[in-house]
């Protein structure tokens, strides 16, 4: 697949389907106390959501590397796209657990499928830069989405936002079908030749794809003690198969937990102990969404020339940082949207990086597996978090919760930290 080429219709179909997942959240207390739901039953349809995302990422990598990027993405849009119209017609609890259960599926599948085509296709000179434009494009989705559910739900019946998502689900699913893509032609694993795709964009002249032959494939799939042989010439880490996955995992699982309870309490903690009103909060909301996708492209371009990915990631967390330190401190709505405006800086430094990061490091066959685990690993970090900082706020107030909040971001810095100081790589 022609990254270059079909790059523009995966910024569309990554900002339709980011805008209708993000117009359906403020519908939600709406439509469930419409059908009289209690709050227990509510928390349980939220929490399926992200049981879906839990569990989906490794089988849209397998569905990636069964049926190709192309096919993976339609299959998700249109399961997505069934969600949303189901949630227009839906009435009955059971019926909208299951969807938002499937919501999470297609939810993660997006991202593992999306996140592979660019790591398949890239190379280190681009990936950085595609990623950038990836987040950008969600974070435009991340903005518009709740202000157009908001004005709809003020002048027509709930169900008109769910099906105008539907109808932007299918817009997307239209948008990939008009992908181009080439006949794939498949690795031949067993005579060791390397994976050569004509889908694939060629790497620069000045960095070649480093043919793995069988010594090296059967380290990569038996002997997890081992080092991971690289997805680029001259790129070498002391860190064996096994450590980078569960570093990646860790690191991944600890920024999604922070960005969760983020999510779930800054509403809480801008009401309560900020005394601002709604309005000041979502603005706060959208600042940051503006900040990503303004910020994005050109942070991913930085992560290229810079050649050293897992410092910006590491960057990006400590912006995120400086974001909650700022709203602990103080309650001036000036000061407040600077920090919203750093930490979405910080936000896109730390994507564009991270997946392009994984994208240089593991070789073909294995990356879309290893982002679905990732992915999939990381969304129980959206789960247990917020009910660890319902604990603290419990025990302590929603002080302690952001505190936790800092301890979640310094403990993602250490460990990349840790991994950045064995990928001292050389170029040959």
């Amino acid at each position: 697949m022609d990254i270059r080429r079909n790059l523009p219709l995966l910024m569309t179909i990554c900002f339709l389907s980011q805008m209708g997942g993000f117009m359906i959240l403020p519908l939600f207390p709406l439509f469930i106390e419409e059908f009289g739901l209690s709050g227990w039953m509510m928390g349980v349809i939220f929490a399926l959501f992200y049981v879906g995302k839990v569990i989906g990422g490794v089988p849209a990598a397998a569905i990636y590397k069964k049926l190709g990027g192309k096919r993976a993405l339609i299959l998700m849009l249109l399961l997505l796209a069934v969600c949303m119209g189901g949630f227009a017609v839906s009435t009955a609890a059971v019926l909208f657990g299951l969807l938002r259960l499937l919501q999470g599926l297609a939810s993660t599948g997006l991202t593992v499928v999306v996140r592979s085509i660019i790591g398949d296709g890239g190379n280190v000179d681009n990936r950085g830069l595609y990623n950038g434009y990836i987040s950008s494009s969600e974070g435009g989705g991340m903005v518009l989405g709740p202000v157009i559910s908001g004005w709809l739900a003020l002048h027509w019946p709930l169900s008109v936002p769910f099906l105008l998502v539907t109808l932007c689900c299918l817009m997307a699913v239209v948008a990939a079908m008009g992908m181009k893509t080439t006949a794939p032609v498949r690795a031949n694993h067993e005579s060791g030749e390397p994976l050569n795709d004509p889908q694939l964009e060629k790497p620069s002249a000045d960095v070649k794809p480093e043919p793995l032959d069988n010594s090296k494939r059967s380290v990569l799939h038996t002997d997890d003690t081992s080092p991971l042989p690289s997805a680029t010439s001259g790129l070498t880490t002391r860190l064996t198969w096994r450590q980078q996955l569960l570093g990646y995992g860790t690191v991944h699982f600890l920024e999604m937990s922070a960005y969760a309870v983020f999510l779930t309490y800054f509403a809480l903690y801008a009401a309560h102990i900020m005394h601002w009103d709604p309005f000041a909060t979502s603005l706060a909301f959208t600042i940051s969404g503006i900040s990503t996708l303004a910020a994005a492209p050109f942070v991913g371009y930085l992560s290229d020339r810079m050649g050293d990915r897992l410092l910006l990631c590491m960057l990006g967390m400590f912006l995120i940082g400086i974001e909650v330190a700022v709203f602990l401190s103080t309650s001036s709505h000036l000061w407040v949207y600077v920090g919203m405006l750093i930490g979405g800086v910080g936000g896109a430094c730390y994507m564009d990086s991270f997946f392009a990061h994984i994208g240089d490091h593991i070789p073909d066959e294995s990356r879309s597996s290893v982002i679905g685990k990732i992915v999939s690993a990381a969304e129980i970090g959206s789960i247990v978090s917020p009910l660890v900082a319902a604990l603290l706020m419990e025990v302590g107030s929603l002080y302690s919760v952001f505190v936790f909040n800092l301890v979640l971001i310094a403990a993602a810095i250490a460990v990349q930290g840790v991994m950045r100081s064995r990928y001292k790589t050389k170029r040959v």
